[in-house]
């Protein structure tokens, strides 16, 4: 029979992400619904390391659920990549009389705490939060709403530019391996191209593309670009490229960067949080561990670490379709 859970210690990892405070929060208030002590780790797994605990009540998590970032803070950390290190940060959580742990983060946090599992049977669930939407076993992650959104905002501000000056926009938006992002938004904000890993478009079809646009009466552009596209080197080399061999367009490039990480999470992120934060705990009192929570057709799931690690996301390709269907 597993162990009863008196005490579930909970910590975000990895970059952050809108809708991390709100799922926080809802852990926390989830332990004091089933009357179980909650204590939330600083700086991930470095603050396990270290015993940077706090004890944290419904109160303590108060007027957080509208805030980006996480007010537990994150950071990478070397030690935890050691055997000692993982067993200093064992250590403090058996001082700490911590029986489980919840894990917000994206697949270096979950490979961590799959590792610290498997040496030291300690009980973990994940909760997906990173902005990529890269994580197998779910729909959505937290904080991918909240970045389409953001990024959304910030290409119609460019295109605003764009079309008063009659220039070509390159958009890089996060998605160093999938381009969920880039496709989304780029449907979205109506771009005449979207560059992303798992398709590439290649250079002789991107300028017949944009030739394209020009006949067809088209007085400025956008063309959005994942951070890991293959079509060329870098955005700066690739807008290079096309101001080369297309001299009527007058090329500018708008890099999104970690911008694309920050600002209030969308309602949408703020619900999603809750919902998973009550699953981690609630999955944890039944005794089930080392699995991730999910959402897939609007319902809540529980995928194992390792396949949620190993597993790859597929990019949609009726989105494609849309896509090239949009940009005539």
């Amino acid at each position: 029979m597993a162990k009863s859970i008196r005490s579930i210690g909970v910590l975000t990892s990895g970059g952050d992400a809108p809708g991390m405070n709100a799922a926080i929060r809802s852990v926390v208030r989830t332990c004091a619904y089933h009357q179980i002590d909650c204590v939330g780790i600083f700086r991930g797994f470095q603050g396990m390391i270290e015993g940077d605990f706090k004890f944290l009540n419904a109160r303590s998590v108060n007027n957080i659920i509208q805030k980006g970032g996480t007010f537990l803070q994150s950071a990478r950390s070397q030690e935890f990549r050691t055997k000692e290190g993982r067993k200093k940060a064992f250590d403090q959580l058996i001082n700490y009389d911590i029986d489980a742990l919840v894990i917000i983060g994206g697949d270096g946090s979950f490979t961590g705490g799959m590792v610290f599992h498997e040496e030291f049977k300690f009980p973990i669930i994940g909760i997906p939060g990173t902005i990529d939407n890269d994580i197998y076993g779910t729909s959505f992650t937290l904080g991918y709403d909240t970045a389409l959104n953001t990024v959304m905002e910030a290409i119609d501000k460019i295109r605003d530019t764009a079309s008063s000056h009659n220039r070509l926009f390159f958009v890089e938006v996060m998605g160093r391996d999938v381009g969920y992002i880039a496709l989304n938004t780029g449907i979205g904000a109506g771009a005449e191209e979207i560059l992303i890993p798992e398709e590439n478009l290649g250079l002789d079809r991107l300028l017949e593309s944009l030739k394209r646009s020009k006949k067809s009466g088209k007085t400025s552009s956008i063309v959005v670009v994942a951070e890991g596209d293959k079509t060329g080197s870098n955005v700066f080399e690739l807008a290079e490229y096309v101001e080369e061999n297309l001299p009527d367009y007058e090329v500018r490039v708008s890099v999104l960067g970690h911008m694309q990480r920050g600002g209030r999470p969308s309602c949408f992120d703020r619900v999603l949080a809750s919902r998973m934060g009550v699953k981690a705990v609630e999955t944890l009192i039944e005794g089930k561990t080392n699995f991730m929570v999910g959402i897939q057709n609007d319902a809540l799931t529980l995928t194992p670490l390792d396949k949620a690690i190993k597993g790859e996301t597929i990019i949609d390709q009726e989105l494609l379709r849309v896509s090239d269907i949009m940009s005539i």
